[in-house]
């Protein structure tokens, strides 16, 4: 569908440079050459500001965590729907929050038509696919000025006069929707546009534009600010504009590849599973006559992978719970689609309201199992300890205190098979790997909550990491060199 949509789009704008914008109002028309849109086939902008981490807010109430960035580039061309971004950021100490010290993360996304994709600055740079990407990025392009104002001139955009203004609507394909809003000096002021998100569904991705200036091309404002899911996501103030460079990007082949989602079972203990097989793993735990999971990372395709391989590994039984660890948007991804299944879900208390909350958003731009479904969803929350048992195995899931990387934030442990299970306190480095010059925060307060809650720790799986570890590797990793007695 998005490749139809980027042909169409690219059909639309090359026809609409050569006259078809005469269709609509003059209003649109002037916004348009004010900002040189009708010349500008690519755009680079730069600025200083900063950029927050969509879906990783510490507190389901809390605004997304900020970081500041001290370099910001975007480089777009409209004519292929590509464009790369790179950034230089720190993540922002903020007052009460104990955080691993800030380093400087360089980032470098891309996108190109269909394909998104990430190239690292250090180490390895193959590029990494972004499948998941792909609608946010576009969104990015065609929300900017420029890009709107083709986008809207291609597709038979309807205006109407409002306070101080013009709006200015239109739809990509018949689904992707946007709304801009001109002042009165015909310029781009506002950008509304929706994307799908797992856990949001119908997610609103909002640009606001202020200080115009002028450049050798036309205007661009001197201040973005972007919002997504109610909170910014980002504030640049814009220091260089440049017209027409070249921006060419070619799609690796790495990125052009269809998505694929597998899932591995390895055994942990009698009738316990460690599922991995990409970014994100989760633990299957056989009882009398069910499963219980923990953790639906990602979102529903990889959900159903792990569904699948469940019917393999453990067949004839149902998965009744699903232990939710954090309401962080990479692990909670994939709940709805157990929800749909019939699992009930098993999280801290404060993460209850919150997903009942969002869940009744709509999901129409890509509507999963559960918004075709529409069953409700069933909760088990608890603060301090719960216990699930069927007589004969216990699973003891806790809350790990004073955690800040989450507020709400779940271990679990089964004390017969002395394993513990995690995301995001402590992930294992690879085997050989270099011991980290600094004690991660998070992962020194998981070691306090074991020791304080007195659990007897064989195996550590971690829902993120290349291996199982063992306490004594938990021990080493926080410069811990004996064991607490």
């Amino acid at each position: 569908m998005r490749r139809s949509i980027n042909s169409a789009l690219g059909l639309a704008i090359a026809m609409a440079s050569t006259g078809c914008s005469s269709l609509h109002q003059n209003s649109l028309q002037h916004a348009s050459e004010a900002s040189g849109a009708a010349t500008i086939k690519s755009i680079e902008f730069s600025g200083t500001g900063r950029w927050y981490q969509f879906g990783q807010a510490p507190n389901p109430d809390l605004p997304w965590p900020p970081f500041d960035v001290k370099a910001y580039t975007a480089d777009i061309n409209y004519d292929t729907a590509s464009a790369r971004v790179q950034i230089a950021r720190a993540q922002v100490i903020e007052p009460g929050r104990t955080r691993p010290a800030p380093v400087e993360q360089k980032v470098d996304q891309y996108i190109s038509g269909t394909s998104a994709w990430n190239v690292a600055t250090t180490g390895n740079a193959t590029p990494s696919a972004q499948p998941a990407s792909v609608d946010e990025r576009t969104a990015e392009i065609w929300s900017s000025p420029q890009g709107f104002l083709k986008a809207a001139l291609a597709n038979q955009a309807k205006s109407k006069d409002i306070d101080n203004g013009t709006e200015v609507s239109f739809s990509i394909g018949g689904k992707y929707r946007y709304v801009g809003t001109l002042n009165t000096k015909n310029q781009l002021t506002k950008v509304q546009t929706w994307i799908d998100n797992p856990v949001l569904g119908d997610t609103l991705v909002e640009t606001q534009y202020s200080d115009y200036k002028e450049f050798d091309g036309g205007q661009f404002p001197g201040h973005i600010i972007r919002t997504q899911g109610g909170y910014p996501v980002l504030d640049i103030n814009v220091s260089a504009v440049k017209a027409n460079p070249a921006v060419n990007i070619a799609i690796p082949q790495e990125a052009s590849k269809p998505p694929t989602t597998v899932v591995a079972a390895s055994k942990l203990a009698d009738g316990v599973y460690y599922l991995t097989g990409g970014s994100h793993h989760s633990v299957a735990i056989e009882q009398k006559d069910h499963i219980v999971l923990v953790e639906a990372p990602l979102n529903e395709e990889r959900s159903l992978a792990i569904i699948a391989k469940l019917k393999e590994t453990i067949p004839n039984k149902p998965i009744k719970y699903l232990i939710n660890t954090h309401a962080h948007f990479d692990h909670s991804g994939g709940l709805r689609t157990f929800v749909d299944a019939g699992a009930t879900i098993v999280t801290h208390q404060p993460n209850q309201a919150y997903y009942q909350k969002v869940w009744d958003a709509p999901h129409t731009i890509n509507p999963d199992r559960l918004a075709k479904s529409k069953k409700s969803a069933h909760f088990e929350s608890f603060t301090g300890k719960q216990i699930l048992s069927d007589g004969k195995r216990n699973i003891e899931i806790h809350s790990i205190a004073g955690n800040s990387h989450n507020d709400a934030f779940v271990l679990v442990y089964l004390p017969s098979e002395k394993i513990l299970v995690e995301a995001d306190a402590y992930t294992p480095l690879a085997a050989n790997a270099p011991a980290p010059t600094s004690v991660n925060p998070y992962s020194a307060n998981l070691y306090e909550n074991i020791q304080k809650l007195k659990l007897n720790v064989g195996q550590i799986a971690a829902l993120h990491g290349p291996r199982i570890a063992t306490l004594a590797d938990l021990r080493s990793a926080i410069g811990i060199t004996k064991a607490s007695r």
